[in-house]
C-alpha cells in the first residue's frame, strides 16, 4: 500500500436487514485490494459489522467513515439514535435492548460491542441520551 490514506463513507439504512452488512462487506473487499494482511482485514470487517448491525437494529441507522493509512484502519460510526443508558452495561457480553422480533430475525444476542472492543486495537463509545452514539475504532496494520 502507498503513503496516500483512503477515505470511504457508507450511509447505512435502519430501515432495511437485508442490506445490513453491506458497508462492512464493501470495507473488507477495499482492504483486500490495497493488500491489508488477511488477519487485520477479519478484524475491521467483524468490528465494522456489528456497528453497522447495531445501527439497523438499535439507531435506525447512521453513518460509518472510514480512513485507510500504512499503519491504521480508523472507522468512525455515527447515529441519531435514542443513545445507550450505560455504556458500562452495553459493553457486557449478552446484554441486549433488542426487541423480541430482532432478535428472532437472530439479531440482538448482545455481542455487538464486546466484539467491536475484542476486534480493535483502541475503541471509543461517545454516546447522548435522545442524541446518539458515536464510537471510534483502530485497527492497527503495522
Amino acid at each position: 500500500m502507498s503513503d496516500n490514506s483512503y477515505k470511504l463513507h457508507f450511509d447505512i439504512d435502519g430501515e432495511d436487514f437485508s442490506v445490513a452488512g453491506e458497508a462492512s462487506s464493501n470495507i473488507k473487499k477495499v482492504l483486500g485490494k490495497l493488500g491489508v494482511p488477511p488477519a487485520v482485514v477479519r478484524k475491521v470487517a467483524v468490528a465494522t459489522y456489528e456497528g453497522e448491525i447495531n445501527m439497523v437494529i438499535h439507531a435506525d441507522g447512521g453513518t460509518i467513515d472510514v480512513e485507510i493509512t500504512p499503519e491504521c484502519v480508523k472507522i468512525l460510526l455515527k447515529d441519531k439514535g435514542p443513545g445507550i443508558a450505560s455504556i458500562e452495561q452495553a459493553m457486557q457480553e449478552g446484554y441486549s435492548t433488542a426487541t423480541e422480533e430482532v432478535r428472532n430475525l437472530g439479531f440482538g444476542a448482545g455481542m455487538g460491542l464486546p466484539n467491536m472492543q475484542k476486534y480493535t486495537d483502541y475503541m471509543n463509545v461517545d454516546s447522548v441520551l435522545g442524541v446518539g452514539t458515536t464510537i471510534e475504532m483502530h485497527v492497527n496494520i503495522k
